[in-house]
């Protein structure tokens, strides 16, 4: 390659690197702590996830818990059921209102064990900094900015490391001092780990910025399902468990992931349910309820959603690792930390380099860039 243009792409991935580099660092480390997050939060915090009392003899009504917390924090609060998953999990009812949280409680008895505001344990802390940087709506369009960025350094990085002659000799040289070791891990690293490294990062981005899944369905001419709008005058709500009942009859055999109350009369309940064969572990099928009277206004399985949803159901646990079970969620740790030591080994570098610039005496030639 010709020195001026070997130049134009070094310049190039430096300063892109410099520019949002420091994104992609706190990207893919808070990304792998929060592999390894929830799960050591279930341990710290039994009383928050584990049931105290036994499911055997029943389970209290979600219409019982529903008119609680209505009470309580009022008509104008949203809540989203999480029912119990797996054997002594606890029922986990999200609020958005006044007060914002989740509050924890015992599915046999209905008795409360415990309650979180929005962004008080660690695992919401570092879920925040991970998908839009704590910036909500602004951060989520860096994130995406981001994830462009690293496109840009993915093919300068390659064009930089391509070598002369094939096999390329991926060693580390350790004899000549720790800043050539880590130019040369920095340099094989990412041209290894690089194509991998880009599924996360265009993954991540997919999720974190709207505007993504809308060019997508632009592309396909297609639309989300719309929701449905009730009609008539306002009257009382039927009992919860009995709505949830009818959901499920219209997907025989799904299981119940969310189950989302609107605090506007005007809006219909939505339950999620996950189909058998589903991939995305909350389920992404939807079932529209009139509250007052159990019509069912719209049922789209997750196999009719749009091209961005049915992307969604496939992307989200593959991002997350739960796709594959513990090995790919070993694998999307691995990734985070590597993304984080690229980019933290490339600004180390420059910085050691520039150090070295301002130390050389005036007139002295700058030692050659190694290949």
């Amino acid at each position: 390659m010709r020195p001026t243009l070997r130049s134009l792409w070094l310049h190039c991935h430096r300063w892109t690197a410099l520019s949002l580099g420091w994104v992609l660092i706190v990207a893919g480390l808070s990304g792998a702590a929060l592999v390894v997050a929830p799960p050591l939060d279930r341990w710290l915090h039994p009383h928050y996830f584990v049931a105290r009392g036994d499911a055997a003899g029943g389970r209290v009504a979600l219409e019982a818990v529903r008119r609680a917390l209505a009470a309580e924090f009022g008509p104008a609060a949203a809540l989203t059921f999480r029912p119990p998953r797996e054997a002594g999990e606890t029922l986990q009812v999200r609020v958005r209102g006044n007060w914002r949280g989740t509050v924890f409680i015992d599915p046999a008895s209905g008795r409360e064990q415990g309650r979180r505001a929005q962004d008080e344990g660690f695992v919401d802390v570092l879920f925040g900094l991970h998908s839009a940087l704590w910036m909500a709506a602004r951060g989520k369009a860096v994130l995406a900015c981001a994830a462009a960025a690293y496109l840009a350094l993915l093919a300068s990085g390659l064009v930089l490391w391509w070598p002369r002659r094939w096999p390329p000799p991926l060693r580390i040289e350790w004899r000549k001092g720790l800043l050539r070791a880590l130019f040369d891990a920095h340099r094989i690293g990412g041209a290894l780990l690089g194509l991998v490294l880009a599924v996360s990062v265009a993954t991540g981005a997919f999720m974190a910025w709207r505007p993504i899944g809308g060019w997508i369905n632009a592309l396909a001419r297609a639309a989300p399902p719309a929701v449905p709008a009730l009609a008539g005058p306002p009257a009382p709500m039927l009992p919860l468990d009995g709505l949830v009942e009818r959901a499920q009859a219209v997907f025989p055999g799904s299981r119940v992931g969310f189950v989302m109350l609107a605090p506007r009369a005007d809006r219909p309940l939505r339950v999620r349910l996950r189909l058998p064969g589903e991939p995305h572990p909350n389920g992404m099928s939807n079932v529209w309820l009139d509250p007052r009277n159990g019509a069912v206004l719209a049922a789209t399985p997750w196999r009719g959603l749009d091209p961005a949803g049915r992307l969604n159901t496939v992307i989200y646990p593959l991002h997350t690792g739960e796709l594959g079970g513990v090995w790919l969620q070993a694998a999307v740790a691995a990734g985070g930390l590597a993304l984080g030591a690229l980019g933290g080994s490339g600004l180390w570098l420059w910085w050691r380099r520039r150090q070295a610039r301002r130390a050389r005496p005036a007139g002295r030639p700058a030692r050659a860039e190694p290949r």
